[in-house]
């Protein structure tokens, strides 16, 4: 995902564009190994000495409730942060930990049989192992 003005796009979704808000969606959008709270603490705070943990954790919450970015939860221990919202999937190996993006289809869907239904969020979470880790393995 690519924009081009990250203040601009934080207040098009309603988010007042403090440094550290700028500089945490700068993150998710350059990184996309679909970091943790730690994670982006952890690479952030040589750049804000000021930041703190819970700033990060308050920001990112902000973001999901404001549609700029996803939460992502494969495994009950672990929240991972996209910034790509439109519907997609994620794929993690069970050996390296990497987690994939992959395209998903929504037309192709059959929801007939489900009714009338609203659908207000999509995730699509694959487990297995990656192609690198099947290599290393053989």
């Amino acid at each position: 995902m690519h924009v081009e003005n990250i203040a601009e796009h934080l207040k098009a979704h309603g988010i007042k564009p403090s440094l550290q808000r700028i500089k945490i969606y700068e993150y998710l959008l350059n990184n996309y190994e679909h970091p943790t709270v730690d994670i982006i603490y952890k690479d952030l705070m040589s750049q804000i000495p000021t930041l703190s943990k819970t700033t990060v954790y308050n920001t990112l919450n902000l973001f999901v409730d404001n549609e700029v970015a996803n939460v992502i939860i494969i495994e009950d221990h672990e929240a991972r942060y996209d910034a790509e919202v439109e519907p997609h999937g994620h794929f993690k190996c069970k050996v390296c930990g990497k987690i994939e993006d992959f395209d998903i289809d929504l037309s192709k869907l059959e929801l007939r049989n489900l009714g009338n239904i609203e659908i207000t969020e999509t995730h699509f979470y694959l487990r297995g192992i990656c192609e690198e880790c099947n290599k290393k393995m053989k």
